[in-house]
């Protein structure tokens, strides 16, 4: 395994990086703010195994195909655009159905469907992926254990640490959602917004250079 020294340095680059709210978070929060903390934590978890299959992907040392060829980014970076703006246009035009189900606590979206959608976007984006098989291998400690497995454990650090900063964001955001539910009409805009936002991220990744 890594040293402990480099597991730690290794920790205080995932948390920076982390930390700052970037699509993932604004993905939490849409969804919490618009569908209440239970779909908050349900994307928080569809996401975190989003990022760890690229983890397992750049493990196995298929990442640095991805980091390497234009084509085989920009296909993962299409198909992650493409499927945030579908979630988004998909809020937009079903959000009059969210008020008329605030009483069956919010049990009209499946919790597979919810998973799903999550698991989709970390896994589908190209930036995290690039990220993992750059700097994964410089945390690997020679001599050690294989080095997939050294950096299958660094990405479950960085995992457990994204789901610790994600949950919170997503509680604070599902919190608000009953704010929202007081109001048919402000819960509806919100969840116009909150697909505006989703459509946004896919346009944002869309046009996203490699160098970012």
């Amino acid at each position: 395994m890594p040293s402990s020294s480099a597991v730690a340095a290794f920790a205080a680059l995932a948390f920076a990086l982390i930390v700052i709210p970037g699509p993932s978070v604004m993905f939490v929060i849409s969804r919490g703010v618009a569908l209440g903390r239970r779909a908050a934590v349900l994307t928080v978890a569809g996401n975190a195994a989003g990022v760890y299959a690229q983890v397992v992907v750049v493990a196995l040392g298929l990442g640095v195909v991805v980091e390497r060829s234009i084509v085989v980014f920009t296909a993962v970076k299409l198909i992650g655009a493409v499927y945030l703006a579908w979630l988004g246009i998909q809020a937009i035009r079903h959000r009059r159905e969210l008020s008329s189900v605030l009483d069956s606590n919010e049990t009209f979206r499946p919790e597979r469907s919810l998973l799903t959608d999550a698991f989709i976007v970390g896994v589908a984006n190209p930036k995290t992926i690039v990220y993992f098989a750059s700097v994964l291998p410089q945390f690997v400690a020679a001599g050690g254990a294989p080095a997939g497995i050294q950096m299958a454990f660094l990405g479950l650090v960085f995992v457990v640490i994204a789901l610790v900063s994600d949950g919170i964001w997503g509680m604070a955001a599902g919190s608000a959602h009953h704010w929202f539910a007081r109001s048919p009409r402000r819960l509806e805009r919100l969840r116009a917004a909150g697909g505006v936002t989703m459509v946004g991220l896919g346009i944002h990744l869309l046009v996203a250079g490699r160098k970012n």
